[in-house]
């Protein structure tokens, strides 16, 4: 019996030290308990998983946006979304997504919730200006509202010509 346990103890050791494996040793004054790279990176696998299930068409992003208890949310500065964006999201800019605000501006974590990004758009750099594949927003905001428990999220999945009416883009008055 005892012998079993230490074999459990150490192939449970030993998949902690595999799961740690790529991260470089941190000396201790290094270490922010408020940062957590492994729990991150956990949890976009996760929700990548999750993810490959909920990319819309144009069509269904269209159709499901007009259904009742649907938010359409885009994550880009107040600046971007203010020169253009999907007619009836409403803004949470992703640096300001935290627990309180996403208590105020989302509280029913059960809520459909739409998403799309800069990478959905192209011809219109001044409003979607274009990052990087791997950074886009979707996959940031996706993770995020993940991460806080939304599971009810659906994202934007083709690339779209601004120019073209295949989803209403407008502008915020005054801007």
């Amino acid at each position: 019996m005892r012998l079993s346990v230490l074999a459990i103890l150490a192939l449970v050791l030993a998949a902690s030290a595999h799961a740690h494996a790529d991260e470089p040793p941190v000396a201790d004054a290094l270490v922010n308990p408020a940062i957590d790279m492994s729990g991150y990176l956990a949890v976009a696998h996760e929700a990548a998983r999750h993810r490959a299930t909920r990319r819309l068409s144009v069509e269904q992003f269209r159709q499901m946006s007009r259904e009742p208890g649907t938010i359409v949310l885009d994550a880009r500065s107040r600046e971007k979304y203010d020169q253009l964006h999907v007619k009836g999201a409403i803004n949470l800019s992703f640096p300001d997504i935290d627990v309180a605000s996403l208590a105020r501006v989302l509280p029913d974590r059960n809520v459909r919730i739409l998403i799309y990004c800069n990478n959905n758009f192209r011809n219109e750099e001044r409003a979607f200006p274009r990052k990087a594949a791997t950074a886009s927003l979707n996959l940031s905001s996706y993770i995020a509202l993940y991460n806080y428990g939304y599971r009810n999220v659906y994202e934007l999945a083709p690339l779209l010509d601004a120019g073209v009416a295949e989803l209403e883009l407008v502008s915020t008055p005054g801007s």
